[in-house]
């Protein structure tokens, strides 16, 4: 993370340098190498510790994630977090926060708040609210954030994004203030019907059998949705609560609001799936790229089959850092 800004009056006596020419050199070779991506496949990577993440960061999959936006703020029936937070908060983080469009609405909801949004690729809009900003930054390192300095974490759909969970809840742990709130939501990658529609041979179960082995073999899980409540609650958390969502594949549920977020969901997973599977598939998985488009055909058949019921879960996870107890 990067430190809040801090201003180092000169000397008295200090003489006028070369400083804002180095400055300005130094700014632009970091500005060039971050955005110089990879691109690979007919897709465009993040630079900034290539590697590390497998979604791409074009036009395509940034479509996506603000679709997926809209699909779980509906699915929260209108909210952006469950988390009972405090109305007067003034610093939150947003860990991975994409094409920043969390963050955004967030400060538009709570002007008073700084709100700070992270993330590998630089891809979000350059105008935002004066309480909105964004940096190039990877959350699986270290944290030079001051401790006790956030009232509100928040992290969405980082499945396969950290090697080491644990030690990513203990650094927002540290991070927070206490009496903050972390909040995490997830998305489980298992396809389930609850009327045998999903069988054992079905693309969406070999999907979901196919990515988990990638992340496992990647070092990076991807069922952190399983795993959130087990780590937050070892990392200190209390007053830990997960709720789980059934989210519809497709609009064939009957409940209005399931049918909807189903052909949200359908889009969601249309546009998604190519960036989903591509770097996995051909570099941990050692796929060739007609291997992965015919895969990908055999998936947008199954999406498209009328008579398949499935759902994944979503589950959302908040706790609180506890404050310290009264002196006795």
């Amino acid at each position: 993370m990067s430190e809040p800004e801090v201003v180092i009056p000169l000397a008295p006596n200090d003489e006028p340098s070369d400083y804002e020419d180095d400055y300005s050199s130094d700014t632009t070779s970091l500005e060039s190498s971050i955005s110089k991506y990879r691109y690979e496949n007919g897709r465009r990577y993040h630079a900034y510790r290539d590697g590390a993440y497998w979604g791409p960061n074009d036009e395509p999959q940034n479509d996506q994630l603000d679709i997926g936006h809209h699909m779980f703020t509906l699915l929260l029936d209108n909210k952006l977090f469950l988390a009972p937070i405090s109305p007067g908060l003034q610093h939150v983080l947003d860990v991975g926060t994409g094409t920043g469009i969390w963050a955004i609405d967030f400060a538009d909801q709570f002007p008073s708040a700084e709100v700070v949004g992270t993330d590998l690729s630089p891809i979000q809009p350059p105008f935002v609210a004066p309480n909105c900003k964004f940096v190039v930054d990877d959350a699986c390192l270290e944290w030079t954030y001051p401790p006790n300095f956030f009232d509100f974490v928040h992290v969405r759909a980082m499945y396969g994004s950290v090697a080491d969970w644990p030690a990513f809840y203990n650094e927002v742990f540290e991070h927070l203030k206490p009496g903050g709130w972390l909040e995490q939501l997830e998305m489980s990658i298992v396809f389930r019907s609850d009327d045998g529609t999903v069988t054992d041979d079905h693309v969406f179960s070999v999907w979901s059998r196919t990515f988990i082995e990638a992340g496992e073999k990647f070092g990076k899980t991807f069922r952190i949705a399983d795993l959130a409540r087990g780590y937050i609650e070892h990392a200190g958390f209390v007053q830990v609560v997960e709720k789980k969502f059934k989210l519809p594949v497709g609009g064939w549920s009957s409940d209005p609001k399931y049918k909807e977020l189903g052909q949200w969901n359908l889009i969601h997973c249309e546009k998604g799936i190519e960036g989903w599977a591509m770097a996995l598939l051909t570099r941990i998985m050692e796929w060739k790229y007609d291997e992965v488009q015919a895969f990908l055909g055999w998936m947008r058949t199954g999406l498209r089959n009328r008579r398949t019921h499935a759902y994944y879960n979503v589950v959302v996870v908040y706790g609180q850092k506890p404050s310290p107890s009264p002196a006795a």
